[in-house]
């Protein structure tokens, strides 16, 4: 009961610095809760999407896939003749029976060309309005599509897009474009999280997505009364003979679920990830907490062991601080999680995932995670520092506080990390020189975690030198202030270390990650000046293939000096080593594909891969098969005829762009499969004539006016789009490691108000001779910017280490360029300055608010 009294007393004493320390607890279980309550809500989401949507059993095309997708290589979706209904209905247990169609490979646009799709990242469903649907969707206004002009559309697209009744749209598919105007609005019952749906009435949807009458994608049955899904499954699966995909509503909501899974376990652990970086961060902040107060209090503790308290006592008395501290945090902490959760759900539906917080789903085991981790890394953080309590002596009641660190502890110390130093560095340099990227990254993985860790242990090393060399060249010009702040931070180089450390792990990760997208930009760049010889390239942001129709009006353009078409077929392979390989891609392109793409060949000419009956290879599949120039490879194109191809070329695996492709003309392609099951073109390419570039550029865009789907990119935009890309994934990251980071500042707070607690005599007594209020605030300011600028210098100097390290992996895989973004660099160093001036405030106030003699009082 003693050790607690005590624990609660120096609890409440230092309430303020426990209050930072507990607020990074707060932010580390906060964003694990938060990633739990909103994946969980997700999954909550869609399940009952699936559910609510799936029909007892689902009959579907063989092509079609298991989670119900429909794309094939003519940008239709699979379909089935309308006699499988007839058969359909006809089998035991079949109460109802519906044949539908759909597509999700669609662009629909209003009046004025403008996309309809969601803008994060949800599918576009065009299809007929059928019973399984008017189980779930109500219509709010207007009615059912009932001919071909009329289409009928989700609440959420209308409200999105301002759409009303009498509106007109565009659905365009593989078939063309079909127009009609909004005669109905319809509402999900549960969540749409975030598809844009259109309805056609049946038959212009065969027509509008298919081409043609009498066929569906597919058949929805409903069981009679005691008939199971199961028992229906089978029913139904015998009467068609097996030539048909059969689903029960359980079997298409998992796999249904299992596509939504994938992105959210992505997500999930990748957020988690970022939870667990913020936790280590917040780790520094709790051991330099703790034992800042265990320093402060050594007299204190001196005392206790004087009259009879235990080093047991003494130990349990800090760790039940600590466990106040976890608990407290912690609870908090899961509250917050849940605010959070809420928050990100709002984010997502401003981009265009629409998530209810009526689905909000907060698992039992939620909490208790969070609160479980917020009080076991409190409790493990804060142990070194209570040792470090139980091992005073009585003695030291008799000394100042803040008593000086064992000398011997800081050699082992140094000693150590050293040694931890080397061997991460030891470890990156066998990552850099591997010859396959797998084993390699085994080594960067060991390399990082030995040189992080090495790093904060040497940091109390590091930092004597560092900040010397940093307060010559920054603080030096401030006089005797920037002076004092310098030997401020020297004074105790191991808590120095410590309060860096923190912002260094947020800033190394920062760093590592701008060189490796940066590189990776350069890199792709680099490939497109030296291999991409085309002009302009056409294709779909959403994946639809592009229409013979398409292709015309881009040939059809005045100042093109050739056109390329390139499609990817798909074959069953058999090679010289008698292996069959199923299912394996071909890319088919006209012959001047090997203009635009100067692909480097390790032998034979790339342009006689083009030539009748011939083929190139790469040669890591022509080294695995033993193949080489004259080898047949039979081939069996899906929905054609089998070839004998010659090996005309076998070409380079080291590039990045279509590194992989097997190569035919699409002359070859055209003799073994049949005009109507010709794939459409992946990508069209062009080059203008001499001097015609920009009047090109501007005619390909006005040709492809009434093809909205597609987009019309030179070089300049192609590398825009690649460098957006990756531009938008490292800002996501920021984002997260930005949690790590506002920890880290706490951490400086919480340092410099301590230390500020810890000078208050010292301080009272530069008062006292002159130092003016001004000068004290500057004082700790300059102190706070150069632990900020050693922190930032260790963890960018890592993470640029770690960068150009997984750049030599990258390396491996064609991405050859290393780029050091050295604006981003230098603003983050910069930026860490200001870190540490707004880190300085409050502490910087307080000290300049004290009373001199009460200060100099002070023991």
């Amino acid at each position: 009961m003693t050790v607690m009294k005590t624990s609660m007393r120096n609890f409440f004493a230092h309430k303020g610095r426990m209050a930072l320390s507990a607020v990074a607890v707060l932010l580390s279980v906060a964003f694990v809760c938060g990633t739990l309550v909103f994946t969980d809500t997700m999954n909550t989401t869609f399940d009952k999407l699936f559910a609510a949507t799936s029909s007892d059993v689902t009959v579907s095309a063989k092509g079609a896939s298991d989670s119900g997708e429909t794309t094939s290589g003519n940008g239709k979706p699979p379909v089935m003749p309308a006699s499988v209904l007839t058969k359909v209905r006809e089998a035991q247990g079949v109460k109802t029976a519906e044949g539908t169609v759909f597509s999700t490979s669609v662009t629909v646009v209003d009046a004025d060309k403008d996309s309809l799709s969601p803008s994060g990242g949800g599918p576009t469903i065009v299809g007929s309005w059928n019973g399984n649907d008017a189980r779930t969707m109500k219509i709010t206004s207007g009615a059912a599509p009932k001919n071909s002009d009329q289409v009928m559309v989700d609440k959420d697209t209308v409200d999105k897009h301002h759409l009303k009744l009498g509106d007109e749209i565009g659905v365009i598919s593989a078939v063309g474009t079909h127009k009609a105007k909004i005669s109905g609005v319809a509402e999900f019952e549960v969540t749409n999280p975030g598809a844009a749906i259109f309805y056609l009435d049946t038959k212009t949807a065969q027509q509008a997505l298919v081409g043609e009458s009498n066929v569906f994608t597919n058949v929805n049955v409903t069981a009679a009364a005691g008939v199971t899904d199961t028992q229906l499954k089978k029913n139904v699966a015998a009467e068609l003979g097996g030539t048909y995909k059969v689903q029960t509503a359980k079997e298409t909501a998992d796999a249904n679920q299992q596509d939504v899974e994938g992105f959210m376990n992505v997500m999930k652990y990748a957020m988690l990830g970022f939870a667990g970086i913020a936790f280590l961060v917040g780790i520094f902040l709790i051991i330099n907490t703790f034992s800042m107060l265990v320093a402060q209090r050594t007299r204190e503790i001196g005392l206790m062991r004087a009259i009879g308290s235990s080093r047991k006592q003494v130990n349990r008395s800090v760790l039940a601080e600590a466990l106040l501290l976890g608990v407290f945090g912690s609870v908090l902490g899961v509250g917050a999680g849940v605010g959070l959760a809420i928050g990100l759900m709002k984010l997502m539906g401003s981009m265009g995932m629409n998530l209810s917080t009526s689905d909000l789903t907060i698992a039992w085991t939620t909490p208790v995670v969070g609160l479980l981790l917020g009080v076991v890394v409190t409790v493990l953080a804060a142990w070194l520092p209570a040792r470090r309590a139980g091992k005073v002596s009585p003695m030291a009641a008799l000394r100042d506080a803040g008593a000086p660190a064992d000398a011997k502890a800081g050699r082992v110390r140094a000693l150590v990390g050293t040694l931890l130093t080397a061997g991460g560095a030891y470890a990156l340099y066998l990552a850099a020189e591997a010859d396959k990227a797998k084993e390699g990254s085994s080594w960067l993985g060991l390399g990082v975690v030995l040189s992080l860790i090495g790093f904060v242990v040497i940091g109390p090393l590091l930092a004597g030198v560092v900040v010397r060399v940093l307060g010559a060249v920054v603080l030096r010009v401030f006089g005797p202030v920037g002076r004092m702040a310098e030997r401020n931070a020297l004074r105790n180089p191991r808590r120095t270390g410590a309060t860096g450390a923190a912002l260094m792990i947020g800033l190394a990760l920062v760093a590592c990650l701008s060189v490796v997208g940066s590189s990776m930009v350069a890199s792709a760049t680099d490939q497109l000046d030296k291999t991409v010889g085309t002009d302009f390239i056409i294709q779909s942001d959403s994946g639809q293939l592009v229409t013979p129709a398409a292709v015309k009006a881009v040939k059809d353009t005045p100042g093109l000096a050739r056109v390329t078409e390139y499609k990817i077929a798909e074959a069953d392979y058999t090679t010289p080593d008698g292996k069959t390989l199923k299912d394996t891609d071909i890319t088919a392109a006209d012959p001047t594909y090997a203009t635009d793409l100067q692909t480097k060949t390790v032998a034979g000419k790339l342009a006689d891969a083009y030539k009748p009956d011939s083929m190139s290879v790469h040669d890591k599949f022509a080294k695995a098969h033993g193949i080489r120039l004259g080898s047949k490879i039979k081939v069996a194109f899906k929905d054609g005829a089998t070839a004998d191809l010659t090996v005309r070329a076998i070409t380079s695996s080291d590039g990045l762009i279509d590194a992989g492709s097997k190569y035919i003309s699409t002359a070859t392609l055209a003799k073994y499969v049949p005009a109507d099951k010709m794939p459409l073109d992946e990508l069209v390419f062009a080059s203008a004539k001499e001097g015609q570039t920009d009047a090109a550029y501007k005619s390909l865009k006005a040709a492809l006016h009434d093809y909205p789907q597609y987009t019309v990119r030179d070089q300049t935009d192609y590398k825009e789009a690649l460098k957006d890309q990756i531009g938008q994934l490292l800002n996501m990251i920021y984002g997260l490691l930005a949690l790590a980071i506002i920890v880290a500042i706490l951490g400086v707070v919480n340092t410099l108000a301590l230390s500020v607690v810890e000078r208050t005599r010292e301080i009272g007594l530069m008062r006292a001779i002159g130092l003016s209020r001004r000068q004290l605030r500057r004082m700790i300011r300059m102190e706070s910017v150069v632990i900020a600028l050693f922190g930032a210098l260790l963890g960018l100097g890592l993470g640029m280490g770690w960068g150009a390290t997984a750049q030599k992996l990258l390396a491996l895989e064609g991405l050859k360029v290393l780029e050091i973004p050295w604006p981003t660099i230098i603003a983050v160093f910069i930026g860490s300055a200001f870190v540490g001036l707004f880190a300085a405030l409050i502490p910087a106030f307080r000290a300049g608010r004290m009373n001199v003699l009460n200060a100099i009082a002070t023991e």
